[in-house]
């Protein structure tokens, strides 16, 4: 996936949030398909899953609901599952191609949670950079409504 010429820091979005929540917890608000399906995406998303396969070399195929009625089609394949610790995976199309990871790190009875997405190209990068980080935060603030409805 890495570009020639570019550090892969060329071409990262990355967000981090401390969580209250344990890592066990976050972890299964990722692993557990029913409770992924509850939060993942931004604000005013739902999400519908065809497959999510939680094993390296699994996929996951999904489809976005959007606001205003658009379907987003994503389908992405698992390369490393470490419970409770870390997951990477490929988004593979259609429209953004890039590595995720998300590692999970205990932090005084809380989760600190790094979500990681390296890019093509710095051009693919640059492309998204507008609209990615306020997502990403707002999927954020979804995923911790989530854990405390779970605690």
């Amino acid at each position: 996936m890495a570009s020639i010429g570019t550090r892969p820091a060329d071409r990262e979005i990355v967000s981090t949030r401390v969580l209250d929540a344990p890592r066990e917890r976050v972890f299964r608000a990722f692993s557990d398909p029913r409770v992924l399906a509850r939060w993942w995406g931004p604000d005013g998303f739902t999400s519908t899953f065809q497959e999510f396969d939680f094993r390296p070399g699994g996929a996951w195929r999904f489809v976005m609901h959007g606001p205003d009625g658009a379907d987003y089609r994503n389908e992405s394949g698992f390369i490393e599952v470490v419970s409770p610790e870390r997951i990477v995976l490929e988004h593979l199309r259609p429209m953004h191609r890039f590595l995720m990871t998300m590692t999970f790190a205990e932090e005084a009875g809380k989760t600190r949670l790094t979500w990681r997405m390296e890019f093509e190209s710095v051009a693919e990068l640059e492309r998204v950079r507008a609209f990615i980080p306020a997502a990403n935060e707002q999927n954020l603030d979804r995923l911790q409504a989530q854990l405390a409805a779970m605690a």
